[in-house]
């Protein structure tokens, strides 16, 4: 009887993460389909209100899928331990804390947006004008693959069973707390990569599908120190090549 309960809730899981990706992937395309004209307009509460939405959308489309594997086993982890006496946690209040961390990057790259936009080096479309702009985007970003707080963020996040080892914490507080902790190494991940999309385009549906597929990949091959430092390499030279032209 256990076994139907956790193979159902694990359906239940693995739908409601489809359908989140699927919503915000659809969100994000109707955005690239607006009049981009009406993009970088006066900044009154309402648009800043709509630019964070849609940051926190894509951010969600985006890292998803990248976190699913932890969100599963952090669901298989919960009914085990339903199964042992204690009392299991809803799966979305342990995602919840990853939807609070992305919440919170949505905030800055809003900020970030507002600033670029009133200085002229983004335009209509969200895109660097600025050679510097773009070229320093990308030497940063290819110089963060190198370090060492990328190297410890990337490992909590290909390892998600050492991770609900070490820091399991019961209740939920202690679920939104590990999504919240989890959350934050993702992020450490790729926050860089992320600011790339003011160099290709924030409404770029091509450029956010390919940072996406690396983030995916990026996690989800063990021990690829070498691809990761590849791409560096390859980001630092491009923006080299972008200032010097």
């Amino acid at each position: 009887m256990f076994e139907e309960v956790v193979k159902r809730d694990w359906m239940i899981v693995v739908l409601g993460l489809l359908s989140v990706a699927a919503i915000s992937w659809a969100y994000i395309l109707a955005g690239a389909d607006m009049n981009m004209t009406t993009v970088g307009t006066d900044w009154t509460l309402k648009y800043a209100v709509l630019m964070f939405v849609m940051w926190w959308v894509m951010m969600i489309a985006m890292m998803v899928p990248s976190a699913a594997p932890m969100i599963l086993l952090f669901a298989s982890a919960n009914r085990n331990s339903g199964a042992q006496g204690a009392r299991a946690v809803p799966t979305f209040i342990f995602a919840s804390g990853y939807l609070l961390v992305w919440g919170a990057f949505g905030l800055l790259a809003t900020g970030a947006q507002w600033l670029l936009t009133a200085t002229s080096l983004i335009d209509h479309l969200m895109q660097s004008t600025s050679a510097w702009l773009g070229g320093l985007l990308l030497i940063g970003a290819g110089l963060y693959q190198f370090t060492p707080v990328k190297n410890a963020c990337l490992e909590h996040c290909r390892s998600p069973l050492q991770f609900i080892m070490a820091h399991w914490a019961p209740g939920r507080l202690g679920a939104l707390k590990m999504g919240m902790q989890h959350g934050a190494f993702c992020l450490g991940c790729c926050w860089f990569l992320m600011g790339l999309l003011f160099f290709g385009g924030v409404m770029n549906i091509f450029w956010i599908a390919g940072l996406a597929f690396y983030v995916l990949i990026e996690k989800l091959i063990p021990h690829a120190i070498m691809f990761e430092k590849l791409a560096g390499g390859v980001l630092v030279v491009w923006g080299i090549a972008l200032i010097a032209s």
